[in-house]
């Protein structure tokens, strides 16, 4: 997984042992440069969930207390080599382009108590805990990428509806339910 990837085909692999250590490198790497501004830097998406089939590529978010911290965030990720991309339609969460010197991966910055942080944390730990549905979203997500190819708003659109439902046994709200399928819809 070095480098990063200009391949626009969906590719969801088999899960690789060594995305907790690739995360752990990053995070490594990060965290000296926001560690006075930051609460933690979190492994979330498929590749967080041992045994889970995934797009190759780590996400990984930064939390921060509030938004204030954000400014100095924003300039020391840039001297890291990140290129900040905005919010991307999602309220209090900062998406970044990861320099081409390291592995593939997506970095946000997210508001801790945030409706993406809480998103992003109960979908991680509710699959580490519930293998069967792990090991059906795995398969979800492998059908969605062959039946979608370079089409990934599409992709993350048909797969919405399986994380609506683990979100709900997380006790989601209708309103932060909603929030989130708007957020995923094309």
């Amino acid at each position: 997984m070095p480098g990063q990837t200009t391949s626009s085909t969906l590719q969801v692999v088999d899960y690789d042992s060594n995305w907790p250590r690739i995360f752990l490198q990053l995070k490594d790497w990060i965290w000296p440069s926001v560690s006075d501004v930051a609460i933690a830097i979190e492994h979330v998406g498929s590749t967080s969930v041992p045994g889970m089939a995934a797009k190759p590529v780590i996400d990984m978010d930064i939390v921060t207390a509030s938004r204030t911290e954000l400014p100095a965030i924003l300039l020391r990720l840039g001297r890291l080599g990140y290129r900040h991309r905005g919010d991307l339609g999602i309220e209090d969460r900062e998406a970044f382009i990861a320099p081409e010197n390291q592995p593939f991966h997506h970095l946000y910055v997210c508001v801790q108590n945030s409706l993406a942080l809480k998103n992003h944390i109960a979908v991680r730990d509710y699959l580490r805990t519930h293998l069967s549905d792990a090991v059906a979203y795995s398969t979800v997500k492998k059908g969605l990428a062959e039946q979608f190819g370079s089409e990934r708003a599409r992709y993350v659109e048909a797969k919405t509806d399986f994380i609506l439902s683990i979100l709900e046994r997380c006790a989601f709200s209708e309103k932060e339910l909603h929030s989130i399928k708007r957020a995923n819809q094309i």
